[in-house]
């Protein structure tokens, strides 16, 4: 009796001992089957982070139309603040002179404020429209009778055919005509849409750039001009054109008869990576905003 006492307690035993060893098992086949899940949790994290910002550096040169500069400078100041490291300059030297410069290399890029023209086309650069503009027809403020201008009108002003403002409602005051210099790609537009090409009147002042023209205007209560939309504020005065607001919306609508693109024109060979990455940047729904914001006209 006292030996199968014995042999029970024994065997008790063995089986409390391999119960014992079964669960340690257990734990770590567990947890070994565990690990992997963790593991496969963190790479998941990591597969979801967001990838660092591209490094860039470099230089973004552009050189052409005033019309443009505005928006020009204000795409090349966000650009820096997204790469530091890269430096950008635009030069507003008017539009001619913008392509000549893409085309030799001065600059990595031109712009202009009207289409490229037939003899520039040859020189095979690739052309980018980067928004749209208006051309406003402005008057100084004290000019309160004339408020509307038909296109004839505008024409045979700048012909010189016609002189004084009584001749189309105003007061008899003698016109003081202001126009652009030679090579502006808003005075090419200009005269290309009212048809008067190479056939402005002797009289006319001659005013360098957009804001030449706009502080003429806004100096002398006898005189007439025209600025890209983005130059208009409260110092002049524009006038309708045909009996439709100089406005973004009624370019849109091809309503407001004097409008044009703004151009972009490279030889891609002479690009760096950062021009590169520019030019797509102006593709971007930020660089719309601010084409907007500085009174162009965004294309989709």
């Amino acid at each position: 009796m006292k030996k199968i006492l014995i042999v029970a307690l024994a065997l008790v035993l063995a089986l409390a001992i391999f119960a014992g060893c079964q669960k340690e098992t257990e734990t770590t086949v567990s947890d070994a089957t565990e690990a992997p899940a963790d593991n496969t949790e963190t790479a998941s994290d990591a597969t979801e982070a967001p990838e660092a910002p591209m490094s860039l550096s470099g230089e973004v040169t552009v050189s052409g139309s005033t019309s443009v500069e505005k928006i020009g400078i204000a795409l090349g100041d966000e650009f820096m603040a997204m790469y530091p490291d890269v430096k950008y300059t635009y030069q507003g030297i008017g539009s001619s002179a913008g392509v000549k410069n893409a085309n030799e290399g001065v600059t990595m890029l031109g712009t202009a404020s009207r289409n490229i023209k037939d003899s520039e086309k040859e020189w095979g650069m690739t052309e980018e429209v980067l928004a749209y503009d208006g051309i406003a027809v402005v008057v100084n403020p004290a000019n309160t009778a004339v408020s509307n201008l038909t296109m004839e009108e505008i024409q045979k002003i700048y012909l010189g055919e016609i002189t004084n403002w009584s001749q189309v409602g105003g007061e008899d005051t003698a016109i003081v005509v202001v126009s652009r210099e030679d090579g502006s790609g808003t005075r090419g537009a200009f005269e290309e849409l009212v048809e008067f090409e190479d056939s402005l009147t002797a009289d006319a002042l001659i005013s360098e750039g957009n804001g030449g023209v706009h502080a003429t205007v806004a100096e002398n209560e006898s005189a007439i001009g025209y600025i890209s939309f983005t130059y208009i504020d409260s110092a002049v005065k524009t006038v309708t054109v045909e009996g439709v607001e100089p406005t973004v919306e009624n370019v849109l609508a091809t309503t407001y008869p004097i409008s044009r693109p703004f151009m972009i024109v490279y030889h891609e060979a002479n690009l760096s990576d950062a021009a590169k990455a520019f030019l797509e940047f102006t593709k971007t729904d930020l660089a719309k905003e601010i084409i907007e914001e500085k009174g162009g006209i965004a294309i989709d």
